[in-house]
Formats: C-alpha cells, sequence, structure tokens
C-alpha cells in the first residue's frame, strides 16, 4: 500500500472511510430503528386503547374489538371470570396468560412482549371496568408491520448509501489528484536538486502544509544555491590567494640557488621566505579549521564553563608581541559563560589578530552585563571600514584594506553562530569596531 502512489493512496483511504461508515450503517441502523420502532408501536398501542376507552365503547360483551388501525387490535377480557373465546391470532392458552398478568398487575397500564409463532408480539394490558366487573383491555400487534418499516426505511437507506458511494469516487479521485499534485511537483523539484539542477525557484501557490514544504524546499534551494557559489568562489580565491606565498617562496629559493639574493644577503632574502611560509602555513591551518567547523556543524558541541574575561587575556598576551608599540586598554567585567573554549579561543584570537593589523596605536576591548546577555567589544584606531564591504565582512576571501584576502572573519562568524552569538562590525570613534552578542541563561 505505501509503495503505491499518493493520489492511489488518497482515494484508497477516502473510499476506506466511507465504506466502514457504510458497514457501521448497515450494522447499526436496524438496531437503532427496531428499538426506535418498537417503542412507537407501544406507544401507538397505548394512544389507541385511550381512543378506545374515552371516546369509544369497549363494549358490553368480552370478545374482540374490531381494529382501530391496520397495526393494533383490541380484546376486552374479564380479570376473574372464566370465559370462552376463540382467536385465529391468538392461542387460548397465551389469552389465559394474559388473564393472570392482569390480575398480578399493580399498574394501570403494563407493556408486555412475547415470542409467538416465530414472531414477536407486543401488547399492552390496560386494566378497565365493564358493566360492573374489573376486567382488562388486551391490545397487541405484531413485529411484521414493525420489520416492514425497518426494512423499508433500511432499503432506502442502502440506496441513497450505494449512490453516495458511488458518486463519491469522483470527488475522492479529484482530492486525491489535488492533494497530490503539487507533493509530485515538490518531488521533481528536489530530485532536480539532488541532481544539482537547482536553479530552477520552487514555486507552490498554497498557504496550508503542503506550501509551507514548498516554501522550505524553496529556502533549501536558496542556501544550497548561495553555497555553491561560495564554493566556487572559495575554490577560485584559495588558488589565488595560495598562489601568491608560494611564488614568492619558489621564486626566492630559486634565486639562492643561483647566488642571488633580491633583498641584499642571504639572511634578509631566507626572512622574506620564512615569512612567506608563514602567511602559507595560516592560511592552510584556516581553511582546515573552517572545514573542522563545517564538520562541527553536524554534531552536538561540547562545552563547559570557563570565564571569557580571562580567556580574552590570555589571547591578547599570547599576540601582542606582534606590534609591542600599541596600547591596549580594557574594561573587562568578570564573565561566566557556557561554550566550547578552544573554538572560543580561535574566535578571538581571529578578531585581535584583525584589529592588531590595522591598529595605529591603541585598541579597546570592553565586556559588559546585560539582563540576558554579554557584549564583547573591540575597537581600535585603525581605517574606518570601507561602507561597500562592511555587510560582507565576514564572509570567506573579503579583501582588507589593505588588499589582502583571508578567511579569519568568516571562522568568527562560523563560530559564532555555532554558539548562538550575533556579530557585527562598525565604524566608531575614528575607528573600526567589533561586537559579539552573547545570550546568557539565568
Amino acid at each position: 500500500m505505501r509503495n503505491k502512489p499518493l493520489a492511489f493512496q488518497i482515494w484508497i483511504v477516502f473510499s476506506g472511510i466511507l465504506l466502514v461508515i457504510s458497514l457501521l450503517l448497515v450494522i447499526l441502523f436496524p438496531t437503532t430503528l427496531r428499538g426506535f420502532f418498537t417503542k412507537e408501536i407501544y406507544k401507538t398501542i397505548e394512544n389507541e386503547q385511550l381512543v378506545l376507552t374515552e371516546y369509544g365503547n369497549p363494549g358490553n360483551n368480552f370478545g374482540v374489538e374490531k381494529q382501530k388501525d391496520r397495526s393494533v387490535s383490541h380484546l376486552v377480557l374479564p380479570i376473574q371470570s372464566s370465559f370462552y373465546l376463540y382467536s385465529d391470532e391468538l392461542p387460548i392458552d397465551f389469552i389465559r396468560q394474559t388473564q393472570d398478568l392482569a390480575a398480578s398487575q399493580t399498574q394501570v397500564v403494563e407493556r408486555y412482549e412475547k415470542n409467538l409463532r416465530n414472531q414477536t408480539l407486543f401488547y399492552v394490558i390496560r386494566k378497565i371496568t365493564v358493566n360492573g366487573e374489573a376486567s382488562y383491555l388486551l391490545s397487541y400487534s405484531w413485529d411484521s408491520y414493525r420489520n416492514d418499516l425497518v426494512f423499508t426505511l433500511f432499503r432506502q437507506l442502502m440506496i441513497v448509501m450505494v449512490i453516495v458511494f458511488l458518486f463519491s469516487w469522483i470527488p475522492s479521485i479529484w482530492l486525491a489528484r489535488y492533494l497530490s499534485k503539487p507533493l509530485v511537483k515538490l518531488e521533481k523539484h528536489v530530485k532536480d536538486i539532488s541532481d544539482q539542477e537547482w536553479h530552477e525557484p520552487v514555486e507552490v501557490d498554497r498557504d496550508d502544509e503542503i506550501g509551507k514544504l514548498g516554501q522550505t524546499i524553496e529556502k533549501m534551494r536558496q542556501h544550497l544555491v548561495r553555497k555553491d557559489e561560495a564554493q566556487q568562489t572559495l575554490l577560485q580565491n584559495i588558488s589565488h590567494d595560495l598562489k601568491t606565498p608560494v611564488m614568492v617562496i619558489r621564486g626566492y629559493a630559486r634565486s639562492v640557488s643561483d647566488g642571488i639574493f633580491p633583498k641584499g644577503d642571504l639572511s634578509s632574502t631566507m626572512d622574506v621566505i620564512e615569512e612567506e611560509s608563514e602567511k602559507l602555513e595560516k592560511k592552510i591551518k584556516d581553511l582546515l579549521y573552517l572545514t573542522k567547523l563545517d564538520f562541527l556543524a553536524t554534531r552536538k558541541p561540547k562545552k563547559v564553563n570557563f570565564l571569557l574575561d580571562d580567556l580574552v587575556r590570555k589571547e591578547v598576551e599570547r599576540i601582542k608581541w606582534a606590534k609591542s608599540e600599541i596600547r591596549w586598554d580594557f574594561k573587562l567585567e568578570e564573565s561566566l559563560i557556557v561554550g566550547d573554549s578552544e573554538q572560543w579561543g580561535k574566535l578571538l584570537e581571529n578578531l585581535l589578530e584583525n584589529s592588531l593589523r590595522y591598529a595605529e596605536q591603541v585598541i579597546t576591548i570592553s565586556l559588559t552585563k546585560a539582563e540576558n546577555h554579554l557584549t564583547l567589544r573591540l575597537w581600535n584606531d585603525g581605517p574606518p571600514i570601507d561602507k561597500d564591504m562592511i555587510g560582507q565582512l565576514f564572509e570567506p576571501f573579503q579583501k582588507g584594506q589593505k588588499g589582502e584576502f583571508g578567511i579569519g572573519l568568516s571562522i568568527v562568524k562560523r563560530i559564532a553562530d555555532l554558539h548562538g552569538v550575533k556579530v557585527w562590525a562598525a565604524n566608531e570613534n575614528n575607528g573600526a569596531a567589533f561586537y559579539l552578542e552573547i545570550p546568557i541563561s539565568n
């Protein structure tokens, strides 16, 4: 069943529901009707008795009264006296039993039921007085009348159900196709996306769950398109960014082997080779770390409690020797956070190196607490960030003011996203500032 087309499954389910409802009606409807008509037969018998006793004359003689309608017959009989009566419908033994019932009956009117001659007899005994003698009015009706009514109504119901069942196939088929058509369309889009043919937008003109599914698939498609474009750009930038230091190292190494020193002497020339090697090593490490973050994004992070202000100071002590003339100003509040301390160390390292690269005289770092978050601010007095690139600063291989490509800020953004941290940059006080808004749990 589950391997069949969805339209067929919907149609089968819809038809099955109708079939189950029909079967329940077949089972329950006759029983319900019999119970209803049984009550109505008793009411009819009692109404006939009232009409006969109040507006008619039960008769001066005991015996069979004329039927008042097609379903009810009456007998007027004494309670104590013996009598002789012949009836084609009722056995004499049964009639004498009713005499005993009437004698022991405490209520004026009582209802009874009896199986006679493979039929059910519904009868009512009403106590009356005839010519000063205690008597009773026996009124009865056979279940054949009830069965005729039940059969007639049941037959009409079955005809209606068959018509409804047959004609419901048409809207059920239409409904099945209506519901499955957008899913078939979405399945085609998903198949195209799996084949990396994702440039056609997913359009589903609906606001229900299927429409929301289509919107989610469209968001996924857009994300994959952006990711594919980013990967293509990444490959192009990697080849460009790694090519320069490799060319410098090879060129200088070849010059040295030829006895030529481009920087005047061997020591200066080897310093250039070492510097370019360090750049190349850092870029490769950053690329590997970026790949590691992509892997960690699919895993549950290992988080511990640590003091962010202590980590900031440790990272500053580790890198400040690169430009010893820079003054560092701290305004750090003690702040305990939960996260991956190794990733936070890499995040701070990249932010600090970026600030150190552009700072001229001073770098200010502040860490303040609010009600439900911390704010970490790194400001340097270097040149402001170009307004055209400030919104794309955390994308891989964005070119800085000094014409350098890098992925350091991209790593910052990835780590921030893994920890639910908001990161942004702004131009402030004739310099550049980087902000981290870190959620804290109460």
